[in-house]
């Protein structure tokens, strides 16, 4: 089955976040260096922090138009089309849930060859509070909803997908047994999407043998926190995806490093995120 486009999925900790005296905290270009490596037809950043990393994109991806959200909120998404897909770019602010700090959602709808697929980029509520949860969970059932919406405009099955660092940390109330562990959020989210009335699933991501399943967020191996899985595709269950080992998600980055040491240095230099890339078949 031929392929209709490639994406890359990425949440560059703080990406362009500058000091004081305006320098970047981080080397920004072995980061862009890194996602044009990746040679994706659509590449979503999260957490874009200013814009010192927009001549370093356009000089490193001169073949890509740029979008980037804009609004109250600190962080945005930037996002990279290729040029010779044709990509109509949304800024969906009911992905808000009403909170106007809360970042927007990208909905990015290529046409390829005759077909469309509607993309929603999103970057959600974290936190383990009962208001992180709460927000988050909204945002997952409004992604999960705007199949419906996608279906009726288009009069059939919408070819759609959302993603990226969706943040299913799970809740904490002190001093209660009604806690939400990470692998439960998750698990409520796959059950929803796959009802019948939305079709849609989680899609597995390859990940490296010894490494916590499917991590997708390494803080250090000297941090309190453990790595988790946090960024994920989100796909109509009638598309197919190339695969990677036996899944449709590769995990690029810190991942792919042999030791502990390794990682901890690849996610002190770049991201504590892994990038996620797939590919989506032709329908």
């Amino acid at each position: 089955m031929a392929k209709a486009f490639s994406v890359a999925s990425w949440n560059v900790e703080h990406f362009g976040a500058v000091r004081a005296n305006g320098t970047p905290q981080k080397p920004i270009q072995p980061i862009v260096d890194f996602i044009a490596a990746q040679k994706a037809d659509v590449v979503a950043i999260y957490e874009v922090r200013s814009s010192i990393v927009f001549q370093p994109m356009v000089d490193a991806m001169p073949g890509y138009q740029f979008h980037v959200t804009e609004g109250p909120q600190v962080q945005e998404i930037l996002i990279g089309i290729k040029k010779g897909f044709s990509g109509f770019v949304t800024q969906k602010l009911a992905f808000k849930s009403g909170q106007a700090a809360l970042r927007p959602g990208v909905l990015v709808t290529l046409t390829v060859a005759g077909k469309h697929y509607p993309l929603v980029f999103l970057h959600l509520k974290s936190m383990r509070d009962p208001k992180g949860f709460g927000l988050r969970d909204d945002m997952q059932q409004r992604a999960l909803d705007f199949r419906k919406v996608l279906n009726g405009a288009g009069g059939g099955n919408a070819n759609y997908i959302f993603l990226g660092d969706l943040n299913t940390m799970g809740m904490n109330l002190t001093f209660s047994n009604k806690d939400v562990t990470a692998a439960e959020e998750l698990t409520r989210l796959k059950k929803r999407a796959g009802a019948a009335s939305i079709k849609m699933k989680v899609l597995e991501k390859r990940t490296p043998s010894g490494l916590n399943d499917q991590a997708t967020f390494w803080p250090g191996s000297n941090s309190s926190l453990q790595p988790s899985n946090l960024d994920h595709v989100v796909a109509a269950d009638h598309l197919q995806f190339k695969q990677f080992g036996g899944a449709s998600v590769d995990l690029r980055g810190w991942p792919q490093e042999s030791t502990t040491a390794k990682r901890d240095a690849w996610s002190k230099a770049f991201s504590d995120h892994a990038l996620l890339y797939f590919e989506v078949q032709r329908v």
